[in-house]
Formats: C-alpha cells, sequence, structure tokens
C-alpha cells in the first residue's frame, strides 16, 4: 500500500509518500481500498506540530475515507466485502489501504461517490454536533458561522437553512458569490469588515442566536458578544493559531493570550442568558454509537438533497503538499481530498 507520512514537523513539503505492505483486518474490523481521503486542518496542524492529539511524528494522519471493502476481521459479516463505504479513521486515513473498526465504517448510499462518502464524516459530523446536538438551532433563528467556505461551513449552512435558520457566513470577497448559490443569506468579507460590527447591522443590535467559530483568540471575544440572549457559542478550532505554514511560538502565545478567559464566567453566563461550548470529533472515539445515530440522520437528508458535500477540489497523494498549500492559501471553497 501507499501512505503520506508526516516525515517532521514543518512546512508542507515534509509530507512523503511511502511504501508499505497491505494490513490485514484484525477481529472485529474491516479492510477498505480507500478511493478518497479528506483532508481538515486538524491535518495541518498535526504537520506543523500543533495537534496534541497527534501520535508522535513521523506519521500517518487522516480522519476519514471513502472506498470499498475487500476483507473482514474474526467477528465481522463477510457481507461487508464488496460493499461501497466511508469510515472514520483514528489517524492512517492518509493511505490507499486502511483497516477500520466496523462500528466506523458506514455502508454509502446509493448515488453517493467515494468522494462525496470522504467528505461527509468530518464535516458533517462535527456541523451536526454543532448545530443540532449541542446548539439546539431551530427555524427563525440566526446562525453566523466563521469560514463559511470551508467543508464545516457548507456542512452548516445546508443543515441550518433545512432547519429554517437565516445564515451569515464571514469568508473573503472573492468567494461570496459562490456561498450565495449555497444558500448564505448575508456575507461578511472578514479582511475588508469587522464581523462584530456588520453582524450587529444585520440583525439590527440584535445579535444571533448560535455562533460557529473556529478561528479562536479575539474571535470568541467578538462572536460571544454578539449572541443575542439565550444565544449559543459553538468552538470547534484555534486556527489562528497557526497563522503561516509552520510552527511559530510567538504566533501560538498571542493567540492564546488573546483568548477570553475571563469573559466566559459561571456569573456571566448566568445573567447574561448565554451559553458557550465546544465541540472535537477527535474526542469522541468512545461515542460511536451516538455518532452512528447522527450519520442515521443525515444520510436521510442525503436521500432528501439536503447533504450535499461540495469538492472544491482533488489531489494526488504525491501532490498532498499542494493540497496543504491550497487549503493554507484559503483557496477552497468546500473540501479537499486526496485520491489515491
Amino acid at each position: 500500500m501507499r501512505q503520506i507520512w508526516i516525515t517532521e514537523p514543518g512546512a508542507p513539503e515534509v509530507l512523503r509518500v511511502k511504501q508499505a505492505p497491505d494490513p490485514e483486518a484484525g477481529a472485529g474490523a474491516l479492510r477498505i481500498r480507500v478511493e478518497a481521503s479528506g483532508v481538515n486542518f486538524a491535518d495541518i496542524l498535526g504537520r506543523m506540530g500543533l495537534y496534541p492529539d497527534l501520535p508522535a511524528i513521523p506519521v500517518v494522519a487522516g480522519y476519514e475515507v471513502g472506498g470499498r471493502v475487500d476483507a473482514v476481521g474474526a467477528g465481522v459479516d463477510p457481507g461487508w466485502i464488496g460493499r461501497d463505504v466511508f469510515a472514520l479513521t483514528h489517524f492512517g486515513g492518509y493511505a490507499d489501504v486502511v483497516c477500520v473498526p466496523a462500528k466506523r465504517v458506514f455502508a454509502r448510499p446509493e448515488g453517493m461517490s467515494a468522494e462525496q462518502g470522504a467528505a461527509i464524516p468530518v464535516n458533517y459530523f462535527t456541523a451536526w454536533q454543532l448545530i443540532v446536538v449541542m446548539g439546539g438551532l431551530k427555524a427563525g433563528e440566526t446562525m453566523l458561522v466563521h469560514s463559511a467556505g470551508g467543508g464545516v461551513g457548507i456542512a452548516a449552512t445546508q443543515i441550518a437553512r433545512h432547519i429554517g435558520a437565516t445564515v451569515i457566513g464571514t469568508a473573503s470577497g472573492s468567494k461570496h458569490a459562490a456561498l450565495r448559490g449555497f444558500g448564505v443569506d448575508h456575507l461578511i468579507d472578514y479582511r475588508r469588515e469587522d464581523f462584530e460590527t456588520r453582524t450587529r447591522e444585520i440583525t439590527g443590535g440584535r445579535g444571533v442566536e448560535l455562533i460557529l467559530d473556529a478561528v479562536g483568540g479575539d474571535s470568541f471575544k467578538k462572536s460571544y458578544r454578539l449572541l443575542s440572549p439565550t444565544g449559543r457559542l459553538g468552538m470547534f478550532g484555534i486556527s489562528s493559531a497557526a497563522t503561516g505554514k509552520q510552527r511559530s511560538i510567538v504566533s501560538m502565545l498571542r493567540t492564546m493570550a488573546s483568548m477570553p478567559w475571563f469573559q466566559f464566567t459561571p456569573t456571566s453566563l448566568l445573567n447574561e442568558n448565554k451559553g458557550v461550548f465546544g465541540v472535537n470529533l477527535g474526542h469522541l472515539w468512545g461515542e460511536v454509537d451516538r455518532i452512528r445515530g447522527w450519520a442515521d440522520q443525515l444520510l436521510e437528508l442525503w436521500k432528501k438533497g439536503v447533504v450535499r458535500p461540495h469538492i472544491a477540489r482533488t489531489f494526488r497523494f504525491d501532490e498532498a503538499p499542494a493540497a496543504h498549500h491550497y487549503i493554507q492559501d484559503r483557496k477552497n471553497i468546500g473540501k479537499v481530498l486526496l485520491i489515491p
């Protein structure tokens, strides 16, 4: 098999394709011939040496794949062999063959390609947890999503519009036309406009009921201030800690120093009728049955045409550094995939 390794912390060029023997499916696992692997910002942070959950480098990153089952381990129904699937991988997804516990493998419905399947787990499960499970978004409410052009942003827009909510999104101006086509009601160019000021203008000063923020630092402060009474802030990343393409201690410290350490206090939450919560799908490996329930609901929305991953671009395995550059240069609208 072929794998993409993070050989050392650094710029995208530290990614290297290496050969290894095909793995054998162990007890309770399926072996998948991978047709597409999802690229996520967690992979980029891991490559930079900024992701604390990543196993020791050198390592193969990757959280999600789409492909076809070609072998099963002991205790697994052999009827899985030959089925088209997508799966959550606990690292190791940058490979053309993976072995995954059966509980983390999902049958692809008719009409769903391997690429679309690989674009679902991280982005759509995260968006579902943020909006439905913990955010409690309702029809008639307003949601602000940062980085609306990313995979989570587009997934969140589709889910929120299905619920009947209004969507405000932040993105660079060059992405606005495409994002209007995806259903974002109001767009803010974060490079030229202050999102806090513009959101207050859009909402007539009231603020919003739900905010999805993966930027971190000072953005968390502004987002919290924008919450209307009963509003909820969902934090699911700290991308502002990665301003360049290699690890910067100065950037990390600046981001940490600007975090709202004393803004979300029990007293302030009580008095202001606001809520703050965090989401990290990578810390829910012990909740696979719960996640399978989310998948069932999302796949029903797939059948209705609500869930439709948008693939920004695909890259060959030997182009993995270019894929990371593409995301860090903020060129993508939607999901970036690696194709063996």
